[in-house]
């Protein structure tokens, strides 16, 4: 493994930050008040895509892009610094057509859509016409395990009937969100219960489709909308089925590996950030006649900040790289494990790095004055979205008990010998 970033990426990396620095940055506090006059997403936005995509600074993913498709191709190893870096500030991945879930239900459409699907949907998306959500978990169902999802879809003629409530969409409330992909149940029982679910491409003004609530996050809102959903007697065409009937769930693992890469890197990006503004604090803030960086436990904590994003970056690009790498069976199950891996790390890392940073800022660490509540509530959600940390830690487990039943069988005993 080598995670030495290609000129390519180095020169991306340099160009990215500096244009984040010199046009984005000076927008947060208008954006920040644009937002809280319901105005979203601020007039400027669109002026700072169209300089984005200009300076080629625009779908930093998707390495299987046609020719004619913009964008960079580049691999999930190759994307991850990037994500880094525009997760330091949350709301700048828009400017660059990179923001979550586009960019997994844009990874969606380039496996499985057909042509007319492409040019409908994926074309606009991809250049940053449009944006969408993702339809899956569910309130009236356990979610942690998608077999329960209890959406229906049904085929009467040339039509498909969709049927169900779904909540925490992410995206549906951007006034720009015109496309829905939604997890629906297929197939009875009859069926393997992984072959039950397909998905469905549902356009947001159809009629049935009611977006009942923006859910606040621990009281924040975001205001492209954590939203719930309700599907009454929805009805679209059958060419509007994603894929094969019934291949939902191999569908979702498709695109949830990247997606899980993307968070993680940029939660990694804003637990830099977070130690960045924690060892400000420290220098320039004095108790008790001396500045705070002079406290042992608090050199403890920038010690321990340090050593463990360090760790999770290199865990994120180990499984980048083996998302990147995989051409057996056996290799893409190792690298859902280490996506697994990564999304209970990430979580944590950014809930203990950003807890530290806001015991150091006291008052001011729980204030809108910093990111770092921000910060905070969304690691808290991350140890929930896409799975809770115990179906990973599941998957895990599970992986290392698999692996010591070969071994015992085997020669592993040797292993106790001597």
């Amino acid at each position: 493994m080598d995670f030495e970033y290609s000129p390519k990426v180095q020169a991306l990396r340099q160009n990215l930050e500096a244009f984040i620095e010199r046009f984005v940055l000076p927008y947060n506090g208008a954006w920040h008040r644009s937002v809280a006059q319901g105005v979203y997403p601020p007039p400027f936005m669109e002026d700072l895509k169209a300089l984005a995509r200009a300076e080629g600074l625009w779908n930093l993913f998707l390495p299987g892009l046609r020719s004619d498709e913009p964008g960079q191709r580049l691999n999930n190893l190759e994307y991850a610094p990037l994500a880094e870096i525009m997760g330091r500030l949350p709301w700048a991945s828009e400017v660059f057509n990179c923001s979550a879930p586009d960019t997994g239900n844009m990874e969606l459409l380039h496996l499985f859509a057909t042509p007319q699907q492409s040019q409908q949907w994926l074309r606009p998306l991809l250049d940053g016409e449009i944006r969408s959500a993702f339809a899956m978990s569910e309130p009236d169902v356990a979610s942690s395990d998608p077999t329960n999802l209890q959406t229906t879809v049904r085929q009467e003629g040339e039509q498909l009937v969709l049927n169900g409530r779904k909540w925490f969409i992410t995206g549906a409330a951007h006034p720009q969100c015109k496309l829905l992909i939604v997890m629906c149940r297929s197939g009875g029982n009859e069926l393997d219960k992984h072959d039950r679910h397909s998905m469905v491409l549902v356009p947001v003004d159809t009629p049935g489709v009611e977006l009942v609530r923006n859910i606040p996050i621990l009281q924040h809102h975001a205001p492209e909308g954590h939203c719930e959903i309700v599907f009454r007697n929805v009805r679209v065409p059958l060419t509007n089925l994603l894929g094969a009937q019934g291949a939902g769930f191999a569908m979702a693992q498709a695109r949830l590996g990247p997606g899980r890469i993307h968070h993680c890197m940029r939660s990694i990006g804003q637990c830099e950030l977070a130690l960045a503004l924690l060892c400000d604090r420290t220098l320039e803030r004095q108790v008790f006649g001396k500045i705070l960086a002079d406290f042992a436990n608090v050199q403890e904590w920038i010690a321990d900040s340090r050593l463990e994003i360090d760790q999770a970056r290199l865990l994120v690009l180990r499984a980048a790289w083996r998302l990147d790498q995989a051409q057996t069976e056996l290799d893409r199950q190792q690298a859902r494990v280490d996506v697994s891996a990564i999304k209970v790390v990430a979580a944590r890392l950014q809930t203990r790095v950003v807890d530290r940073a806001m015991q150091v800022f006291g008052a001011m660490g729980m204030s809108p004055d910093t990111p770092l509540a921000y910060f905070w509530t969304w690691g808290r959600a991350m140890h929930l979205m896409d799975g809770p940390d115990e179906v990973h830690l599941r998957t895990v487990a599970r992986h290392e008990l698999t692996h010591a039943k070969d071994v015992s069988r085997g020669n592993g005993r040797l292993l106790y010998a001597a």
